[in-house]
């Protein structure tokens, strides 16, 4: 098993997924809801979200190999996303987003199916934590070992937004507005970094590919 690899797969989804970031969004939505409805909430949506992102790793390869798209566009399409919640996250916007996003399914929904949407998807397994897992799952190129321990990986990733959602309020509490703030920005420049390095390798192997 490759320790390095799940460092770095760990370490790209957890910052995709922002779980520190989704306490007030998550907040906001249970706050009618009792403390044992805030659990089960809890619990459903980072179930949902697990198997999102687990079908992501074992069939997003597969699927964009059917519609024609190669692994080296693919890279620097999703570095380009990742760079954009990076950008999102260290200005300040995606707090943002989130927060329209939780209103928008409060309006709609009633909180009928906000453990599935918002909380899951898009905010858990949204577009960038998709991307994430699928280039983490390219590398791992048949290796049924790598494979299991990416799946452990999402599983820890999306365990941590567990974490983060039955300690909401303490969360909320200890870090306040201006905590909240440096840790979006933190992560977000982190992210930027390793979405240039995600382009960059995309770069290069398309041009080895049109050029070889």
């Amino acid at each position: 098993m490759d320790i390095e690899f799940l460092k770095n797969a760990f370490l790209t989804l957890f910052v995709a997924i922002d779980a520190p970031g989704l306490a007030p969004v998550f907040l906001a939505l249970t706050a009618s809801m009792t403390l044992q409805e805030r659990k089960s909430t809890a619990f459903r949506s980072v179930n949902i979200a697990f198997w999102v992102l687990t079908v992501a790793a074992l069939g997003g390869q597969k699927l964009l190999e059917s519609l024609g798209i190669t692994m080296p566009a693919f890279r620097i399409a999703g570095g380009l996303l990742l760079f954009s919640i990076a950008v999102e996250m260290v200005f300040e916007r995606r707090g943002q987003r989130k927060s329209q996003s939780a209103e928008n399914s409060v309006a709609q929904d009633h909180f009928k199916s906000i453990a599935a949407f918002p909380l899951a998807i898009p905010l858990m397994a949204g577009p960038g934590a998709m991307t994430a897992t699928i280039l983490q799952a390219s590398k791992v190129q048949g290796d049924w070992i790598n494979m299991a321990g990416l799946i452990a990986v999402i599983a820890a990733s999306v365990g941590s937004c567990l974490a983060v959602f039955l300690m909401a309020n303490r969360i909320d509490k200890l870090l306040g507005a201006t905590g909240r703030i440096i840790l979006s920005r933190l992560l977000g420049v982190l992210l930027a970094a390793m979405a240039v390095q995600i382009i960059g390798d995309g770069v290069a192997a398309f041009a080895h590919a049109v050029w070889k």
